[in-house]
C-alpha cells in the first residue's frame, strides 16, 4: 500500500544531515520508498527498451556483422538479467520499508547507514557485516 504524505519530500542532503535519532523515521522511509519506486520505473523501462530492441533487430548476412549483433544481444541480456534480479531486491526492499525492517542490518539489527543505503538502497547489511560475509566466502567458497 502506497502512503501520500502531505510534507515535501527529504532531499538526499536533508537525510544525510538528519540526525541519528531521525534514523529511519516515517519521512526517510518514504525517502527510500520513492528512491526505490522511481529504480524500479527505470529497470522496467529497460526491460520494455530491450525487448522492443530485440524484436526489432533484422538479421544480417554477413557473417561478422552477424556475430557482433549476436554478442551484443548476449551483453544487453546479461545485463537485463542482473536488473531482474535487482527488481526482485528492490520489492524485498520495499517490503521491509513495509514491515519497518529496512535499514537494519538482518545480521546484526544495527542500522546499516544513510550512506549506505543511498549509494545501495536494496542493501540488507552493514558494511561490517558485508565484509564479514566477503571474507567468510573468500575462506570458504561459496
Amino acid at each position: 500500500m502506497e502512503r501520500k504524505s502531505t510534507k515535501k519530500p527529504l532531499t538526499e542532503a536533508q537525510v544525510v544531515a538528519a540526525p541519528a535519532k531521525d534514523y529511519m523515521n516515517d519521512e526517510q522511509l518514504e525517502f527510500f520508498r520513492q528512491r526505490l519506486h522511481q529504480l524500479k520505473t527505470e529497470l522496467l523501462a529497460n526491460v520494455r527498451d530491450t525487448s522492443e530492441h530485440l524484436r526489432e533487430t533484422e538479421a544480417t548476412s554477413d557473417i561478422s556483422d552477424r556475430a557482433t549483433q549476436e554478442e551484443e544481444q548476449a551483453l544487453e541480456l546479461r545485463t537485463r538479467d542482473r536488473e531482474r534480479k535487482l527488481l526482485k531486491k528492490i520489492d524485498e526492499a520495499l517490503g521491509r520499508i513495509d514491515d519497518g525492517t529496512y535499514g537494519f542490518c538482518a545480521e546484526t539489527g544495527e542500522p546499516i547507514g544513510v550512506r549506505r543505503l543511498l549509494a545501495r538502497p536494496t542493501a540488507t547489511l552493514s558494511i561490517e557485516a558485508q565484509e564479514r560475509r566477503e571474507r567468510m566466502q573468500r575462506m570458504y567458497g561459496d
